[in-house]
């Protein structure tokens, strides 16, 4: 159908019960571009409907190496939405009842994730939107519906969709940006390292909820010290510098309000790539780091625990731990062995998010409870042996003991915003400071039992999968609660957990693979067919979805209540 066909439906169904607004949907030809009308919502307060707009390339006019290799596609994908973002912006209002006259796009924050809301390729540049398709009521109101597909949408494809209309400046330092920032992701485990600050990044965010930087004169560029400095020669940007995190356990130290949980938050969030000015950009941290803290109240499915926790009373399992109820220590230990059961080779600890009797019982403590009446084997006791038997890093924030010093292989003091090397120091206090303190626990390394899922608790017929907000996915009547899973960032991550959960239900859980060969073979899908295959919409609009990581996904699985596993 053409443009035209389109008026004539839009005329025809004016002023008509709401519903009617169904004949839409379809496939209309214009002269730049093709919409799509995939889903038509059958209210004006339900969710807003869904169309894409498709422009062929021979008239985007977007040069092949803008998107000759996975990072400069994503980052152009991200461009480009941010572009359609941003003219939506200046569109005149159209509001009426419900979501009458809402234009949205799934543009994303500060990071740079791999989402459905845009694909460039070699034939095509398709945007995917959401529209409240005007009412008075429940009345349509066509001349509203006819100003934004015959007005509005030619005036986003024209200034967003197509190079000429463009800053190429600008979309060049975002592709070349992310090329950059996975480049050095890349290059970090050849260097013997498990994260990068570059010098002059600028790490404090504008508040506790926004992720924007904090602006202002009082604002402390990050600079290295010198001992810690390394430098890169990226294949665009060219020299950079910055301090380098070294494998093994590394400790963050430092008076309150120096700085400390700050670095640490940037580096978590490192493991994502984000805008130009966004002063993170090159806070680079391996992919699969895991920030790990006490979670008190959530399920534990079956997880071997003993490693830090055995000997409880009443004779309880810790190889096959199960409660509906964790405690913080019994959750952190759980955290701790699900991260290294899906893949991660660097844990994020901050002793403010920690039990404290997991990670430490001083000297005084042991004379007074002797070990037999102590089931907890602390983190102290581990943590080398992680990194000597698992290959598996930590960065701590620790203000409050130092008996950390005893098993650091490097300590970083923020003093005023600004990070020291402390190393030699930190190990001097410790020889001339004897804690007299015994290494509890045993030698014996942690070996990982995979979990083989079940079908019985991820049934999906009949039941809605929906996202509510960041934190939080709906699954059939139970809520998946994900407040502290701090490295999911997007809501629009959230909701692609909730369609890979019900993708795997219904075509990967064979109850005879493990989780990790499950997300396995779903990530395969994804990059193979694009994120899109994990959505119940697949073939049309897919909705608004995000890329999260494998341990998301799985973290998403360890708190649903009804998951159980052999």
């Amino acid at each position: 159908m053409t443009k035209e066909d389109l008026k004539k439906k839009l005329d025809k169904i004016d002023g008509k019960g709401y519903k009617a607004y169904k004949d839409l949907e379809g496939e209309y030809e214009f002269e730049k571009f093709i919409l799509y009308i995939d889903h038509v919502q059958g209210d004006p307060f339900a969710p807003p409907s869904r169309i894409r707009v498709k422009v062929p390339q021979n008239i985007a006019d977007f040069e092949f190496s803008m998107y000759n290799n996975p990072s400069r596609q994503v980052a152009l994908e991200d461009f480009l939405t941010r572009s359609v973002f941003e003219v939506i912006k200046r569109l005149p209002s159209l509001k009426g009842t419900g979501h009458s006259g809402d234009i949205y796009i799934d543009k994303g924050g500060q990071q740079i994730i791999k989402r459905s809301a845009m694909v460039v390729n070699k034939d095509y540049v398709e945007a995917r939107l959401s529209i409240g398709l005007p009412a008075f009521g429940r009345r349509i109101n066509g001349s509203g519906a006819q100003r934004i597909f015959l007005e509005f949408l030619p005036q986003i494809v024209e200034k967003s969709l197509l190079k000429k209309s463009l800053n190429v400046q600008d979309i060049w330092l975002w592709v070349e940006t992310v090329e950059d920032q996975d480049y050095l992701r890349s290059q970090l485990k050849e260097r013997g390292l498990v994260a990068f600050v570059a010098d002059g990044a600028i790490l404090p965010r504008e508040s506790g909820i926004s992720d924007r930087p904090l602006k202002g004169d009082d604002v402390v560029p990050f600079e290295s010290p010198d001992s810690l400095r390394v430098q890169f020669q990226l294949p665009n940007r060219g020299e950079i510098t910055g301090m380098g995190i070294p494998q093994g356990v590394t400790l963050i130290v430092g008076g309150g309000y120096h700085g400390k949980s700050t670095l640490l938050q940037a580096i978590q969030k490192g493991v994502y790539n984000h805008i130009p000015g966004d002063g993170r950009e090159f806070v680079i941290t391996v992919a699969d780091a895991v920030k790990i803290r006490a979670e008190d109240g959530r399920r534990i499915e079956k997880v071997d625990i003993s490693p830090f926790i055995n000997n409880l009373p009443n004779n309880v399992d810790t190889t096959r731990f199960t409660t509906e109820n964790a405690s913080g220590s019994t959750s952190q230990a759980a955290n701790i062995i699900e991260a290294i059961e899906i893949g991660t080779s660097l844990l994020l600890l901050d002793e403010d998010t920690s039990a404290t009797n997991f990670m430490i019982r001083d000297a005084r403590m042991q004379k007074l409870i002797a070990k037999k009446e102590e089931p907890i084997t602390p983190f102290i006791d581990r943590v080398k042996q992680l990194y000597k038997d698992n290959g598996i890093s930590t960065i701590l924030v620790m203000g409050g003991s130092g008996d950390y010093f005893d098993v650091a292989n490097c300590v970083i003091k923020m003093h005023n915003y600004r990070p020291y090397d402390v190393t030699q120091e930190a190990k001097k206090i410790a020889k001339e400071f004897k804690t007299n303190r015994e290494v509890e626990g045993n030698n014996e390394p942690i070996v990982i039992k995979p979990r083989i899922p079940l079908k019985k608790g991820l049934e999906v017929k009949g039941k809605k999968i929906k996202s509510k907000d960041e934190d939080t996915i709906r699954f059939g009547y139970q809520e998946i609660e994900l407040d502290y899973v701090e490295q999911l960032v997007d809501k629009s991550q959230t909701n692609a957990i909730g369609e890979i959960i019900r993708y795997i239900a219904s075509k990967y859980v064979d109850e005879k693979s493990s989780i990790k060969e499950i997300l396995k073979k779903v990530y395969k899908d994804i990059y193979e067919k694009g994120l899109d295959v994990v959505s119940s919409f697949y073939g049309k609009h897919p909705g608004n979805l995000a890329l999260p990581r494998l341990q998301e996904v799985a973290a998403a699985l360890n708190r649903l209540r009804s998951f159980t596993v052999k």
